[in-house]
Order: structure tokens, then C-alpha cells, then sequence
């Protein structure tokens, strides 16, 4: 394994797991004389033991969905009250995809902007890399600072330009068997009021819904559909997370989200969401929310990593 930094479904009490229609072959390798309902009893206790020895005791408050390659679903504490953060630029990066096919144009279209509009005070790697008053970036290149650098102002653009938030809301909403999510503010809203973060929110399956989509689905033209999963595979933000729970050999492409700290001094998220596939074949997709972590964001990420490890060796036994 990596090594750690040290670091509509039904809403779940906190100390409760919930299985829907796993099947037998993911539950057990190996075939076993007692009934199935016993056997996935049994495993169901098993996992439940596991995730519990992970974040019973941690300052937050932790989700979990997974679903399996064949469409086999796990949650834990499947509320949707989990804030996003910048998990929900994997939605307008979509929206803004689906905006463009819609209009006929490619991710070669240019936006012209000028420097003085745009926030030198928040994250924006896109600043440094541009020179001059007017930058003249891609939409293709505005969707890959959102998805791979998480860039503030990056999304704003997008949501200012090419598709609203309740718009991306709107469409997002369409493509999705889960509706448990919401997004109303961009980055400068969030900014400007922190608890605002509160209400761009998703449950843990909605979120790993909409990566199922992505991966294993056509929800926009093909070629912006894989430059998306490209986009995705090249983000390195928050590798202490779910990829620090994983092999190295492994293929992974995940969004992030994390930040603000409370008035009670709790980190409002710290969250990870992902696609994985085994060098065997096996895939899944995994989204893990931490809710008002009273500790380190190191700590939160070591729980994750944890929790990611727990699910890779139980889909892989």
C-alpha cells in the first residue's frame, strides 16, 4: 500500500451501515453452505466492524457510498448534508461539457477575460501560468484547472459564462437517479460567506452516482466525456486520502474538496470521491465526506486513507 502522511436511498443513524443488493459474488470469494441471506448478514458485520474501528471515535461526522463495478451498492450515514466544497466542479465541469454540445461548439472555444475581474486573492494557479491584462484561456483549459488544480477563479468563469449554478443544478439533476444533492453558490459567493459552503451539499451516493456516470456511462459527446476522466486521472490534490489507501498499480481519478473552518473551529469538509479499477478488472466508485472535523485536516485524510484501504481489500477478497 501507499504510505499515509500521519496524519433515494435512507438516511443512516450515525452508527448504522446499510446494504442494498450486494450480491453474493462481491460479498464472499468463495461459496459457503449457510443461506445467502446469513451470509450477507455476516458480511454486513463484518464491513460494519471495520468502518466502525476507523471513525467511531473521530470529531466528525463521516459518509460513505460505494458502488461496484456491477452496480451493487454500500452507504454509510447517506445524508445529504454534506457540504461539497469543490467536489461540485465535477458537476460544472459536466454542465459546461453538456452546454457546449448542446450549442455545437469544443472545449477549443476561447474566453476572453480580463485580470483585474478575476480574485488574486483566492486559489488560482491559472494566474501565475497567464501573463498580461487579458487572458485568453480554452474552455478545455478552464475545465482542467477546475478538475485537476481545483481553480477558484477558473470556476467562476465557467459558472459566470457557460452555465449558471442552478442551471448546473438543473442538468445535473436530469442525468441522476439520486436527487439528494443541491448547488446554489459559485466560489466568490462562498468566499464572500463561508456557511454558504453549507448549502452546495450532496449525500455520499448521489456523489458516487454521478462518478459511476462518468465512468461507466455516455452523459456527454464522447470526446468531452474522456477529457473529463483524463482530467480527473491527472488531479493530484488530496492524494493522502482515498489514493493513499490504494496499491500503487491501481488506476485512480478522483475530485477533492476541502475547507473554511467553522465558528466552533471545526473544518467544515474534507472530502475525496473517486473511481477505481483494479489491475484485474474489478472497478468501483467511492465518495467519502467528512463533515465538521474537529481535529487536523491530516487527521481526517488519515481516516479516509483508512476507510479507502477497508473498502479496497473487502471488494478485492
Amino acid at each position: 500500500m501507499k504510505t499515509r502522511s500521519k496524519k433515494r436511498m435512507k438516511v443512516l443513524p450515525a452508527a448504522g451501515i446499510l446494504f442494498l443488493g450486494l450480491s453474493a459474488g462481491w460479498l464472499l470469494a468463495t461459496k459457503c453452505s449457510a443461506p445467502e441471506e446469513s451470509r450477507k448478514n455476516t458480511s454486513e458485520a463484518k464491513f460494519e466492524n471495520r468502518l466502525s474501528r476507523i471513525v467511531g471515535d473521530m470529531p466528525g461526522k463521516f459518509g460513505v457510498a460505494v458502488i461496484s463495478g456491477e452496480g451493487d451498492t454500500l452507504t454509510f450515514n447517506n445524508s445529504s448534508d454534506y457540504p461539497m466544497m469543490s467536489m461540485f466542479k465535477l458537476h460544472e465541469a459536466i454542465a459546461v461539457c453538456y452546454m457546449l454540445d448542446a450549442g455545437g461548439s469544443g472545449l477549443d472555444s476561447v474566453i476572453s477575460v480580463s485580470r483585474s475581474t478575476l480574485d488574486p486573492d483566492t486559489w488560482s494557479p491559472m494566474l501565475k501560468d497567464y501573463s498580461g491584462e487579458i487572458l485568453s484561456p480554452t474552455v478545455g483549459e478552464l475545465v482542467d484547472y477546475i478538475l485537476v488544480h481545483s481553480d477558484n477563479n477558473a470556476s467562476n468563469l465557467l459558472f459566470e459564462r457557460i452555465v449558471a449554478t442552478d442551471e448546473t443544478d438543473s442538468l445535473i439533476r436530469i442525468m441522476l437517479p439520486h436527487d439528494d444533492f443541491k448547488i446554489v453558490w459559485k466560489e466568490s459567493h462562498m468566499k464572500t460567506d463561508n456557511d454558504r459552503s453549507y448549502d452546495n451539499r450532496t449525500s455520499p451516493l448521489a456523489y458516487a452516482a454521478l462518478l459511476n456516470r462518468v465512468f461507466t456511462d455516455s452523459i456527454v459527446s464522447p470526446e468531452k466525456q474522456e477529457f473529463i476522466r483524463a482530467a480527473m486521472e491527472k488531479c493530484r490534490t488530496g492524494m493522502s486520502r482515498i489514493g493513499a489507501g490504494l496499491p500503487e498499480d491501481v488506476y485512480f481519478a478522483h475530485r477533492t474538496g476541502s475547507g473554511y473552518v467553522n465558528v466552533r473551529g471545526e473544518i467544515v469538509a474534507v472530502n475525496d470521491g473517486g473511481y477505481v479499477r483494479t489491475p484485474s478488472g474489478k472497478s468501483y466508485s467511492i465518495a467519502v465526506f467528512v463533515k465538521d472535523f474537529g481535529g487536523t485536516q491530516a487527521d481526517a485524510e488519515d481516516a479516509i486513507a483508512r476507510i479507502s484501504e477497508s473498502i479496497y481489500n473487502f471488494m478485492c477478497e
